[in-house]
């Protein structure tokens, strides 16, 4: 401790500060493959406002990897909010509705995407889901310690020199240091770890708002209906109703001015009369159960890393919740930079690979922070019954989701021509390098699965039936670059349960796709080379960079 004239010094492979859903998923998807992992909670900005988390079906794939797929949609808000779907808009929730969300951009909450993914969207309270990766961390070993905090930090050279970490306990005021190959921000510690880097956020405020937590019978104004989102307007107040639980358990947002209105002046009885006037219940009874003050941003860092720091979640990007992008992006963030770091500190890969973080996630999270921009912005044609046409930006919601490109030295370059698509989005998920692997009903030993089963550990060759030559060449190429490439035969290992192989990937049956651990398309191969095992080898060595130098080995 400071005070004694004391530290004590721990060792990790990796600190992550930021225990919100961003910070717990990149602790879990290391710990998932033996990597040591310290997680600090928090910092006092934890305490925002209580809020519904929409978890697109991307993010629930990446959930689903973890084995805690079920464990997130059997959380009560989830299972209470597992049919709601679609954002209204009225006088009152008692009055008469107005109008509803009904844009061609949008794809509802309840809809079948089933052709697309082997999960679903899923609408979760951000505590709940924040508890069930923290009970699956505690399970795999992550030493957490949810009331430290980053103080400081200094960069001190590369592998287990990387970071020297200053730590604080909120409550006890006790310090200690972190010796830690790599150091991702979460979000913990505010603006503090961009700031000490010099890395520059280019933010907007969109508005601010105060969310008022209620509890109110409304079941009977409620008439049955299970929306996501009901927008209200009257004279006495203007705002959006979401519920928690379709009955007692309810958020009401309302925009304010703080220079005119201080959260202060939002006294209980001030909240009661906004949320009377909400329900259009003149005498409802309500219980006032918290007050939060919170501005919707948008924005993005200039990079999403520096050396052996790393930025995810809320500490890489900021976006206002609608079109319900944030939680998913932050997942995906995690995923795609923890595989890195794995096959960098296990040998399999050259630390150059992490350089592909910030060229793959930077640009797909700029489109994204835009995109959830231009929704929030398309909220007001819902008040004018869609008198306006949509802005021609827009892009549809599971191509947001499930179809966006990377570019990198980490997949192959894109396939010559015009590429079909919106940017960074492409039409359909097709299998071409950069694009997140096309879902694939399979059987296996008589158990259905998806393909994106197969991935999580390791490269994956996919192959069609007639395979020996691919086989041979993965079994040859992993020996000598200690790069395990596992081959999975569909029409032989694998029944294609719906025959949409050769269709959905672009290959023929003698062809491959290589797909990266984050299920990520880094190469196909429409037919088999005459020199397999010389063509998988330069290949794979280039999109691990093994190219440069040979790697070492994390020390056991």
């Amino acid at each position: 401790m400071r005070g004694t004239g004391r530290t004590t010094l721990r060792k990790t492979d990796v600190l992550v500060a930021g225990s919100g859903p961003a910070g717990l998923a990149t602790a879990l998807f290391l710990a998932e493959q033996g990597v040591d992992c310290y997680l600090l909670g928090g910092g006092p900005e934890r305490s925002r406002p209580p809020r519904i988390l929409g978890i697109h079906p991307r993010a629930m794939e990446l959930l689903r990897s973890l084995g805690v797929e079920q464990d997130v949609r059997d959380q009560p808000s989830a299972r209470a909010l597992a049919r709601n779907a679609g954002i209204i808009t009225m006088e009152s929730l008692t009055g008469p509705e107005l109008g509803a969300l009904d844009a061609k951009y949008v794809v509802d909450a309840d809809a079948d995407l089933g052709d697309l993914s082997p999960t679903s969207w899923c609408l979760c309270e951000e505590g709940e889901l924040e508890q069930v990766l923290r009970e699956r961390a505690e399970r795999l070993g992550v030493r957490m310690r949810p009331q430290a905090e980053l103080v400081s930090f200094e960069r001190e050279g590369w592998g287990d020199e990387g970071v020297l970490a200053h730590v604080r306990d909120r409550d006890t005021g006790e310090e200690h240091r972190v010796r830690t190959c790599f150091l991702v921000d979460a979000g913990s510690a505010g603006q503090a770890v961009r700031e000490q880097l010099g890395i520059g956020f280019d933010s907007r405020t969109l508005g601010h708002f105060v969310t008022v937590r209620f509890t109110a019978d409304l079941t009977g104004p409620l008439r049955g209906r299970r929306f996501i989102m009901g927008y209200v307007d009257n004279p006495g107040v203007s705002g959006s109703l979401m519920p928690l639980d379709n009955g007692a358990d309810w958020l009401l947002h309302v925009r304010h001015d703080p220079e005119r209105r201080p959260v202060e002046s939002f006294t209980e009885e001030y909240c009661t009369a906004l949320v009377r006037a909400a329900s259009g219940v003149a005498d409802l009874g309500v219980r006032i159960e918290s007050v939060h003050a919170w501005a919707g941003e948008a924005g993005v860092a200039e990079r999403f890393a520096d050396g052996p720091v790393y930025l995810v979640g809320d500490a890489a990007h900021v976006m206002p919740p609608s079109g319900g992008f944030d939680a998913g992006t932050g997942v995906i963030d995690a995923h795609n930079l923890a595989w890195k770091i794995v096959a960098v500190l296990d040998g399999w890969a050259h630390p150059d690979l992490l350089d592909t973080y910030d060229e793959e996630r930077r640009p797909v999270c700029a489109a994204t922070v835009e995109q959830a921009e231009l929704r929030a912005g398309d909220r007001a044609r819902l008040r004018e019954a869609y008198q306006d046409p949509a802005d021609p930006e827009l892009v549809q919601d599971p191509l947001v989701w499930l179809s966006s490109r990377y570019r990198s030295s980490a997949v192959m370059p894109w396939d010559e021509g015009t590429l079909p698509g919106y940017g960074l989005w492409a039409a359909e998920n097709d299998g071409r390098p950069g694009s997140r692997a096309p879902h694939l009903r399979l059987r296996r030993g008589g158990t259905e699965i998806s393909v994106h089963d197969l991935f999580g550990r390791g490269m994956v060759l996919l192959t069609g039936p007639d395979n020996r030559a691919w086989k041979e060449a993965a079994r040859s190429v992993s020996a000598e670059l200690g790069t395990a490439v596992q081959v999975h035969g569909i029409g032989t290992d694998l029944e294609d349960l719906d025959d949409r192989w050769p269709e959905r990937y672009g290959v023929t049956a003698q062809g491959a796709v290589l797909v990266r651990p984050d299920g990520v398309v880094a190469w196909r191969c429409t037919e088999a080379p005459i020199f397999t095992r010389t063509v998988l080898r330069g290949i794979t060595k280039r999109v691990l960079r093994l190219d440069r130098r040979p790697a070492e080995k994390r020390t056991p």
